[in-house]
């Protein structure tokens, strides 16, 4: 699961609006489908990001599988880097794809500039894409514009961030889950101090994180979001900037002292805060509900005995007893206006929405990644080495149950994201300098370079003069 970065809406030339119009407008993606033999005459071209194989040998077998279990002939086209700057740099030149995979902030963007096809209609009149057993009503909530409109239609299932915790080492030294901020800082502390890994060295950590990704969790606890609030008069704040995140901030600056939050939390990527939590470095991190499962499936895989045990947590409770958790932005398929085979788009979208298409982008490519023998499901060795990820690991569709099963821990982290009505975080063009600006001070607060309260005023003191919040 990668963090998609938020683009300029600057970037966004008047070029690319004319190329794209200029191409041509079809009828619509609202066309009737098109028969078989006629979809084996015409190519579905799509740009794609993490959904396909694992490596261009594997990418050519999942665009034949795609062929032989649907008869739409496909060319899939999956830049090796910059796939937000590819995407723009191909629409502005006119280049033309059927299908493009995007994010809901790129998405934004792009309906915008008017150059992706309203699909409201299509999803409407869908048997499959309407279905609310398969696709819920609340999801298609997360990606309408304000006018109720639908131009992206679900990749797959988008979890979120939450605590992440080692429960062996909780049963080990008789901790309780934590509720609140000072459960936590409990909990934490005997991380540190009570030696949970038994190697009899003062070598563990309560907490580690990759910089601010992610303390949602935590700043749940004053009850603040990251990113911008935007009201309805579009008077734009960011609550990690106000006084209400002062708290929470003093409680990291009181961890990071005592020596219980990693002193390279600031500096560390997710891979070294992943690596922390594998090998028995720390008790609990902040990252994606999915990897709950990986983490199990990989302390399994090298070793059968492990006592490891990963387990996804409810954040701090705040004052209303409510806890704010961040829902991940939606990955998504959109229609360019320009698209040749609008109708070979649904007709595909509706494929990958059903248990043959969930099949292929979570196990992968039958007789490559998985096989099948008297109905039994059984991963090959190279289905072991793809993790049941080939763009979709956990598709949207409700109705769908993985045919090998799932990673322990993932579906009890899953539940705890939505029983928590877990959101998606505001971004807007201006986002990336804002970050900068937050990020700076947010360090200086909880690692006691500053005072939390002279962090957050010189934070808002510099976001006001860069014209980032009103």
């Amino acid at each position: 699961m990668l963090l998609q970065k938020s683009i300029s809406i600057k970037l966004v030339s008047f070029g690319l609006i004319t190329s794209i119009l200029l191409t041509g407008c079809t009828s619509g993606a609202s066309e009737e489908s098109s028969s078989s033999q006629e979809k084996s005459d015409k190519t579905l071209r799509i740009l794609t990001n993490v959904v396909g194989g694992k490596d261009p040998e594997e990418q050519d077998l999942f665009e034949k599988e795609i062929e032989r279990l649907t008869g739409i002939q496909v060319e899939m086209d999956k830049p090796p880097a910059d796939y937000d700057q590819k995407l723009l740099a191909s629409m502005a030149s006119g280049e033309k794809y059927d299908l493009v995979y995007l994010t809901k902030p790129m998405l934004d963007i792009l309906v915008d500039q008017n150059v992706l096809t309203d699909l409201t209609d299509n999803v409407n009149d869908s048997e499959i894409l309407s279905d609310s057993n398969i696709i819920a009503d609340e999801e298609w909530d997360l990606v309408k514009t304000e006018d109720d409109k639908i131009y992206g239609v679900f990749n797959k299932f988008e979890g979120g961030t939450l605590p992440t915790v080692r429960q062996d080492w909780m049963e080990k030294l008789g901790l309780e889950q934590p509720k609140t901020l000072e459960d936590f800082y409990t909990v934490l502390k005997a991380f540190k101090e009570q030696d949970p890994d038994g190697n009899g060295k003062d070598d563990t950590y309560g907490l580690s994180t990759a910089g601010l990704y992610d303390i949602q969790g935590f700043m749940s606890a004053a009850g603040v979001k990251y990113r911008y609030i935007i009201d309805e008069e579009g008077k734009r704040t960011i609550p990690y900037a106000t006084e209400a995140a002062v708290p929470v901030y003093e409680w990291f600056a009181k961890l990071y002292k005592e020596g219980i939050l990693d002193k390279n939390f600031a500096t560390n990527d997710s891979g070294k805060m992943r690596e922390l939590f594998l090998t028995d470095r720390v008790g609990m991190v902040t990252y994606w509900d999915a990897w709950v499962g990986l983490f199990n499936n990989i302390a399994t895989t090298e070793n059968p005995n492990t006592e490891f045990v990963a387990k996804g947590i409810p954040g701090a409770e705040g004052q209303d007893g409510k806890i704010m958790l961040r829902r991940g932005d939606p990955s998504l398929w959109s229609v360019p206006v320009n698209a040749e085979n609008p109708e070979l788009a649904i007709d595909f979208l509706e494929f990958w929405h059903s248990e043959e298409g969930n099949i292929l982008g979570s196990l992968g490519i039958k007789d490559n990644d998985f096989t099948v023998t008297d109905g039994e499901y059984e991963l090959t060795e190279t289905g072991v080495e793809h993790g049941m990820d080939h763009g979709a690991p956990f598709p949207s569709n409700r109705q769908f149950e993985n045919p090998i099963g799932v990673y322990p821990g993932v579906e009890e982290a899953q539940k705890v994201i939505l029983d928590n009505k877990a959101t998606v975080e505001v971004s807007t063009a201006d986002w990336p300098a804002a970050e900068k600006i937050v990020t700076n001070y947010a360090f200086k607060a909880m690692m006691g370079e500053m005072p939390a309260k002279d962090a957050v005023k010189q934070m808002n003191e510099e976001l006001s003069q860069a014209d980032l919040i009103d």
